[in-house]
C-alpha cells in the first residue's frame, strides 16, 4: 500500500514538472499539434510519376534529357563537382533558358578534364557528351543565341 502511495506521488510529480518545463500557454498548443494520423500513411502510398512540365520546348526538353542522363552517370561514377555543374545549369533553364544554355556549355568545356580509364565507361560519357552538346547546340540555333552553323 505504501508503495502505490509513493508510485502516485512520483508520477504526479513527473507531471507537474512537465507542465511547468511546457508552460501553460504552450500546453494547449502542444495538445492540438499531436494529430492522430488518418487512413494510410504516405510511406505506403505509391509515388506518383512526375509531371513534365507544360509548354516546355520539345528541344529544351531534350536538353533537360540529356543534361540529366549525363549528371547521373558523372555522379555514378564519382565526378561530384561536374554533375553539380550541370544539374545547377540544367536548374537555371526554368527560370532563364539563355542562361542556363550558356552556363550548360560552360560546363561541357569543363568536362574534357574529366578522367575516365575504362574504354567502355569512356565511350558511353563520349556519347552522352556528345548528345548533349548536339541538343544545346540545337538550342541555341533555335532561340538564334549563336550563330547557325554554316554548311
Amino acid at each position: 500500500m505504501l508503495a502505490a502511495i509513493v508510485a502516485v506521488i512520483v508520477i504526479l510529480l513527473v507531471t507537474a514538472g512537465i507542465l511547468v518545463m511546457v508552460g501553460p500557454r504552450n500546453l494547449v498548443r502542444r495538445i492540438r499539434s499531436v494529430a492522430v494520423p488518418s487512413g494510410v500513411p504516405q510511406v505506403f502510398e505509391p509515388r506518383r510519376p512526375r509531371e513534365v512540365q507544360q509548354g516546355v520546348n520539345p528541344k529544351t526538353q531534350r536538353v533537360l534529357v540529356a543534361a540529366a542522363r549525363l549528371a547521373s552517370w558523372l555522379r555514378a561514377h564519382g565526378h561530384e563537382e561536374a554533375a553539380r555543374d550541370i544539374r545547377n545549369a540544367s536548374a537555371r533553364m526554368t527560370g532563364n533558358e539563355a542562361a542556363g544554355l550558356y552556363a550548360l556549355q560552360t560546363a561541357l568545356r569543363r568536362i574534357r578534364v574529366v578522367n575516365v580509364t575504362e574504354g567502355s565507361s569512356h565511350e558511353r560519357v563520349q556519347g552522352l557528351v556528345d548528345e548533349l552538346r548536339a541538343a544545346v547546340q540545337d538550342r541555341f540555333e533555335q532561340l538564334e543565341l549563336l550563330p547557325f552553323r554554316k554548311p
